[in-house]
């Protein structure tokens, strides 16, 4: 197939042009970044020597493909990095829901609508217009869909920096954001990398729950709250279950204290806005959930990926973290006999919370 790399048109004027076409296909920002990721690749493998990827194995597995992304798609020289806020402003104030232990807390990216493939389908939306200009060339559209250091992309197109809790920052629109990418080989000029504003701030350190963040820019995934809820399918360790408190999908901490989400300006989408009242659900009513229910409120959303397993292992931790209440208990000896060993596991820690009164006030 004959390339784009072969065809004689402006390349500073196409970059342009790309950024324009993003805005209007909803993308708040765009920006353009090299390849060359020797930086991030030793901070990417020291990190998985340190074990701090926990049981997210597929991690090791890729190798260098994650900072490599010719290994990912050979000719890649170019990679258009694109940025979509996903704040809802009709969802329940964050802060309020996490000081009411009766509720669960749900990270904010997951109210509405999976962003996955929403972002992909609006990356090749911009590709398809690429194309309409310059002719065929090649492309591959991402959205933490394969191994991709997109923070660290995106840092280098000058979307924002990489910040002490390792989420990405931008100064004019804090960090409650999406990222998505288009690998290419279409040499465009590339924008120039971000500046670091964190300064001598250290609010993120001092507000994570479990301390998962160890150091300045170094997150340690095992006791991270999102690693916990999300990626890890097994037993959740007895020690961080305390500190979790009524987080049952992710945690946003890091991001609510952050000094810089005072600019976050909410989202525009209509998919990201909550569904079936999960902005600030009763965690009993949530527990006593069939796994078709669960299947049906969460069909399209983040939270399915989780599987039914996993969601009740998380609520019944919250359950236990809430204050004694006969409800609670109630609800909670429901499940004491469940089919799922992980579930009965949770249950009789959260029962035996709720036997221990020494124990309180919890989180």
């Amino acid at each position: 197939m004959r390339t784009a790399r072969n065809r004689n048109f402006d390349l500073t004027r196409l970059a342009a042009d790309i950024k324009a076409w993003g805005r209007e296909l909803g993308f708040q920002r765009i920006g353009i970044a090299d390849t060359e990721l020797g930086a991030a690749e030793s901070y990417l493998l020291n990190w998985l020597d340190r074990g701090r990827h926990g049981e997210m194995s597929y991690m090791k597995s890729h190798g260098t493909r994650r900072s490599q992304p010719q290994e990912i798609l050979s000719g890649t020289v170019r990679v258009i990095s694109a940025r979509l806020d996903y704040l809802p402003d009709q969802a329940a104030d964050s802060e309020a829901v996490m000081r009411d232990p009766q509720r669960g807390f749900i990270s904010r990216y997951a109210l509405g609508r999976d962003y996955h493939k929403l972002l992909r389908t609006r990356l090749h939306k911009l590709a398809t217009r690429i194309e309409s200009c310059v002719g065929p060339f090649q492309y591959r559209a991402f959205s933490d869909s394969a191994p991709v250091l997109e923070k660290a992309l995106a840092e280098k197109a000058g979307l924002g920096w990489i910040g002490k809790h390792t989420n990405l920052i931008d100064k004019e629109a804090g960090s409650w954001f999406f990222l998505g990418e288009l690998y290419t080989d279409l040499p465009l000029p590339v924008d120039a990398a971000a500046d670091n504003h964190c300064g001598s701030c250290h609010a993120c350190l001092d507000i994570c729950p479990t301390q998962a963040i160890v150091a300045p820019y170094e997150l340690d995934a095992r006791r991270c709250i999102s690693y916990l809820t999300i990626e890890l399918r097994g037993s959740i360790p007895e020690e961080l279950r305390p500190l979790m408190g009524n987080r049952i999908y992710g945690c946003d901490d890091c991001q609510l204290v952050c000094p810089w989400n005072r600019f976050a300006q909410p989202t525009s989408e209509p998919d990201f806005a909550p569904r079936h009242g999960l902005d600030t659900p009763e965690l009993i009513n949530l527990f006593s959930w069939t796994e078709e229910e669960f299947l049906k409120k969460t069909e399209g959303s983040a939270i399915r990926r989780i599987g039914y397993e996993c969601w009740l292992r998380n609520i019944a931790v919250a359950l236990g973290n809430a204050p004694k209440d006969a409800a609670i208990i109630g609800a909670l000896k429901t499940r004491r006999d469940h089919a799922s060993g992980l579930v009965r596991e949770h249950v009789a820690w959260a029962l035996g919370r709720h036997a221990a009164p020494s124990s309180l006030p919890r989180e």
